[in-house]
């Protein structure tokens, strides 16, 4: 299974590495110069999508929190001597911001405010990738992952988790590649999730 798994991370890798090579190459004026700005702008941990706000309005139960990389750091001494790969990716992040909204026993997002949260990645130019869970865990969970990227290096990462009942939106930015934000998963706030699944939202 370890190796199956190792297997997984590695199509991945290479998968993503071509398709952010693909999603920088310009097909008219305006929108390879927006990619061009998103891709060249610092990625901001304290920005997140306006419609945030009112699913925040929303939940019964809600948390967030920061780290920096010094927080990150120290942390990263509670990891396991047997997951070096963690430690390594973790040494390469400079913060993580994650936001945690739950909407109780008979609550639910509102789909428009979570479409306009979606949106406003595309916007930014960022590289969408998405898969839906129909089991496990997440139970009917959706998890897109967007990607800011430097060549094949991940420069930034949004992860948004939603299930019927909550919602988990973390941001990470660093220089990492994306095998790194596999061995990230479950760690310091970023959901878990199947990266063996994931497609290109245009795909969807």
């Amino acid at each position: 299974m370890r190796k199956l798994h190792f297997v997984g991370i590695a199509i991945l890798a290479v998968t993503l590495a071509g398709r952010a090579s693909l999603a920088q190459a310009p097909t008219a004026s305006g929108a390879a110069s927006s990619a061009k700005d998103s891709q060249s702008a610092p990625i901001d941990l304290d920005w997140t999508p306006s419609a945030l706000a009112g699913l925040s309005a929303q939940a019964v139960a809600k948390s967030s929190f920061t780290l920096d990389r010094t927080m990150l750091a120290a942390a990263s001494g509670m990891i396991s001597d047997s997951e070096p790969e963690t430690r390594q990716a973790i040494g390469k992040i400079d913060g993580v911001s994650v936001h945690l909204l739950n909407f109780g026993a008979a609550g639910i997002a509102d789909p428009a405010q979570v479409d306009a949260l979606r949106d406003a990645y595309h916007l930014r130019g960022w590289k969408h990738l998405v898969t839906t869970n129909t089991g496990g865990p997440l139970h009917n969970g959706t998890t897109d992952v967007w990607l800011t990227m430097d060549g094949v290096n991940v420069r930034g990462a949004v992860v948004l988790v939603e299930t019927p009942k909550s919602l988990t939106l973390a941001t990470l930015k660093g220089d990492l590649s994306p095998v790194d934000l596999l061995h990230l998963r479950g760690h310091f706030g970023i959901p878990r999730f199947d990266g063996d699944q994931f497609k290109d939202a245009k795909e969807q």
